[in-house]
């Protein structure tokens, strides 16, 4: 079976990524599948993708900032957050763009060195004001086209991972950290 094409930006994309020192991230849509799965007893459930989780903790070994930022609060979210070691966490907001720009003036970085990867309604002011607007292509119509690179996997099946590789590929910075991460 053929190895599939590596995530990689167009060239005209190439020189924006390589300034991204900052990803952030939705949530339900983009770390999820968008589903709302409920058990028994009424709590929400999240389903998270392993690739995605793997690729935060390559992102932020190569010194790849990150941050999420969703709209709804969410327990299993939390934990997921804290065991990934994401700093940036912000939760029950839908107005995201200033936070965007706060995180942003705490890491001491322009909205051009930010990517931001979404998928409804929610995201399309933020994409409007960073650097490097990326959507899943199971995104609304509108945040497609605000994008200017759509991830190959789905919200939820490894899109978060799609994003981080293709960043670190355009910085260089991807071969080295497939070494390092598996190396004996």
């Amino acid at each position: 079976m053929p190895t599939p094409r590596p995530c990689e930006f167009p060239p005209q994309i190439q020189p924006r990524a390589q300034k991204i020192r900052l990803l952030t991230l939705d949530v339900d849509g983009v770390l999820t599948d968008g589903g709302l799965y409920f058990d028994a007893s009424g709590s929400l459930l999240k389903r998270f993708h392993v690739h995605d989780g793997l690729g935060i903790k390559i992102a932020m070994e190569a010194g790849l900032q990150l941050a999420v930022i969703t709209g709804l609060k969410s327990p299993a979210v939390q934990t997921r957050i804290r065991e990934l070691g994401i700093h940036h966490y912000y939760e029950g907001h839908h107005r995201k763009t200033p936070l965007v720009r706060r995180i942003a003036a705490e890491e001491g970085i322009g909205l051009e060195q930010v990517a931001y990867l979404g998928d409804d309604l929610v995201d399309l002011a933020p994409l409007r004001v960073v650097g490097l607007p990326l959507a899943v292509p199971n995104a609304r119509p509108e945040v497609l086209d605000q994008a200017c690179w759509v991830t190959p996997h789905s919200g939820g099946h490894g899109a978060v991972r799609d994003a981080i590789e293709a960043i670190l590929r355009a910085q260089g910075l991807w071969e080295d950290m497939c070494v390092r991460w598996t190396s004996e």
